[in-house]
C-alpha cells in the first residue's frame, strides 16, 4: 500500500476505509465488521470513524474489527464541535478510547468548526499527543481562511490533515484549498470519495471503465487516488465492493483519460463554498 509522509513523519495509508452510517442497526453489525476485517487483510489499514457516527456504534464496530490486530491499523476518529473545548475534547478522546478498546488514536480530528476557540482545541489535543492517548491530530471540513487561522495558533504547526468531501462530483477544493495544503505538506482526506449514483448514465466515465474493465465507481476512485497529497476513505460493507475499492490501486488512468473525466467534471473555474456532507 501506497503511503504519505505526515509532517510528524508518520506513514499514512493512503486508500482506507470509512464506517459514517455504520454501527446504526445490530442486525448489519456482523457484516460491518466482516468487511472492515476483510480490507485491513487487503491492506486497507487506514481506519476512519468518529463519536458522531451511530453515536459510538461505529467505533463499537471498529473495536471489534480490530481487536486482534490493532498495531497494524492506523485508527483516525473525530470529535463533536460542542466537545471541543480543553477539558471537552479530553473527556471525548476518553470516551472514544473506551468504545474502541485501545489506549491510543493515531489521528484524531475536530470534525467541523463550531462556537468554542479554536486556540483552546488546540490546547487540548497538544495535551492529548503529549500524554501519548493521540498521537497525531487535526481538522475536518475546514476551508482556507479556517486553515490559516488555526496554523497561526500555538499548536497549529502540529496539524497533519484535513478531512473534507472531495470527488468527481465536488472538486470545489481544486481551486483554493487542494493547492494550499498541498504546498504545505497537509495531506487531504477525502471522505465520500464516490458518489454511485451520481455516476450512472454517465458515459463518458462509462467508456473509460470499459476500457480498463472496471467500474464507474473504480475509475472514480483510481482519479482520486492519483491527485497528489490525497487520502481516500471510501466505505463498503458488501465484501465484493470492499475488493473492488482495493482493486482501484491497480488501475492506471491514462493522459487521455483523465482529459476525457476532466470534460465530463469540470473543474472549478471560480472560488467556490466548502461543501459538506
Amino acid at each position: 500500500m501506497k503511503t504519505l509522509k505526515l509532517k510528524s513523519s508518520r506513514e499514512i495509508p493512503i486508500l482506507g476505509q470509512g464506517t459514517w452510517r455504520m454501527g446504526e442497526r445490530a442486525s448489519q453489525k456482523q457484516a460491518e465488521i466482516d468487511a472492515l476485517k476483510l480490507g485491513i487483510d487487503l491492506g486497507m489499514t487506514l481506519i476512519d470513524t468518529a463519536e458522531m457516527y451511530g453515536e459510538g456504534g461505529a467505533e463499537k464496530v471498529v473495536a471489534e474489527a480490530i481487536a486482534d490486530c490493532r498495531d497494524k491499523v492506523f485508527l483516525v476518529s473525530k470529535f463533536y464541535p460542542y466537545n471541543a473545548s480543553y477539558q471537552g475534547v479530553i473527556k471525548a478522546c476518553d470516551r472514544s478510547l473506551s468504545r474502541l478498546k485501545t489506549d491510543y488514536i493515531d489521528l484524531y480530528l475536530l470534525h467541523w468548526r463550531g462556537s468554542v476557540p479554536l486556540s483552546e482545541t488546540l490546547e487540548g489535543l497538544q495535551h492529548l499527543k503529549q500524554v501519548g492517548k493521540i498521537l497525531d491530530y487535526g481538522v475536518s471540513n475546514f476551508d482556507v481562511d479556517d486553515m490559516e487561522e488555526a496554523v497561526s495558533l500555538p499548536g497549529g504547526e502540529a496539524i497533519v490533515t484535513n478531512q473534507v468531501l472531495y470527488n468527481l462530483m465536488r472538486r470545489g477544493i481544486e481551486w483554493d484549498l487542494l493547492p494550499w495544503c498541498q504546498q504545505r505538506d497537509i495531506p487531504i482526506m477525502a471522505y465520500s470519495p464516490v458518489e454511485q449514483r451520481a455516476f450512472a448514465g454517465r458515459l463518458e466515465l462509462e467508456a473509460i471503465a470499459a476500457k480498463h474493465n472496471a467500474t464507474t465507481t473504480q475509475i472514480a476512485l483510481s482519479w482520486l487516488l492519483g491527485q497528489n497529497n490525497v487520502i481516500s476513505i471510501p466505505k463498503a460493507t458488501n465484501p465484493q465492493h470492499v475488493r473492488e475499492n482495493h482493486a482501484a490501486l491497480n488501475i492506471s488512468l491514462s493522459a487521455e483519460d483523465i482529459r476525457e473525466i476532466d470534460c465530463a467534471f469540470k473543474p472549478p473555474a471560480r472560488k467556490m463554498s466548502l461543501a459538506m456532507r
